[in-house]
């Protein structure tokens, strides 16, 4: 399902211009790329309550400005450093014919039945996200990683993770880099090394 918002063409702009629409529940933006950017304000709690969902960070919009509807991705917003308030937010175009580079979340699954973890160890997720290229229609709004056959000491690694088609890593990413991994729990680490240290003894009693 598409995410739409709605905005309407901002005539001024300036500080000044700003805070008075911010007094009246608007928040400021700017929509860019394809052409000539163009400022706009919306309803404040409407991008607030969006801003929550995981989901609205890893989408294609569908931006109404003034009654022309544009594909638009959300590239940056800010934040009053104390009050629960957007304050500026930032639109990027999208041609729906070329290919995004774009963070998508990684969502766990199965962590809690996975054999690591009934013996005791712990889960630590390495990466929270990945970059990724794809065409906008193949944009997920998440990867899933599924940790159920991770045992202790074991590492799902970047080439391990199972793409939606159309979907690539890029950017930084190597295939051996860990997404997450199971650490043995230091007991059993103290435990297995007193172990051999009580049999190196015994070896030299001998």
């Amino acid at each position: 399902m598409t995410i739409a918002i709605t905005a309407t063409i901002r005539n001024t702009q300036g500080t000044g211009a700003s805070r008075r629409l911010r007094h009246t529940g608007r928040v400021p933006g700017v929509v860019y790329g394809m052409g000539d950017a163009v400022m706009f304000d919306m309803d404040h709690n409407e991008i607030y309550y969006k801003l929550r969902s995981e989901e609205f960070h890893a989408s294609v919009l569908t931006l109404d400005l003034a009654g022309k509807k544009e594909a638009v991705m959300l590239r940056a917003f800010v934040m009053h450093p104390f009050r629960q308030q957007v304050m500026h937010i930032d639109l990027q175009r999208v041609d729906l014919n070329k290919k995004l580079h774009i963070k998508v979340p990684l969502h766990f699954i199965n962590g809690d039945i996975a054999p690591g973890v009934k013996a005791g160890g712990k889960i630590s997720h390495v990466l929270n996200e990945l970059d990724v290229s794809c065409l906008p229609k193949d944009l997920p709004t998440f990867i899933e990683i599924d940790l159920a056959g991770m045992t202790l000491g074991h590492s799902i690694h970047v080439s391990d993770v199972t793409l939606p088609k159309g979907v690539e890593i890029a950017g930084h990413h190597h295939a051996a880099d860990a997404v997450a991994t199971v650490q043995v729990p230091r007991g059993a680490v103290e435990a297995a090394a007193e172990a051999d240290a009580a049999a190196a003894a015994a070896v030299d009693k001998q």
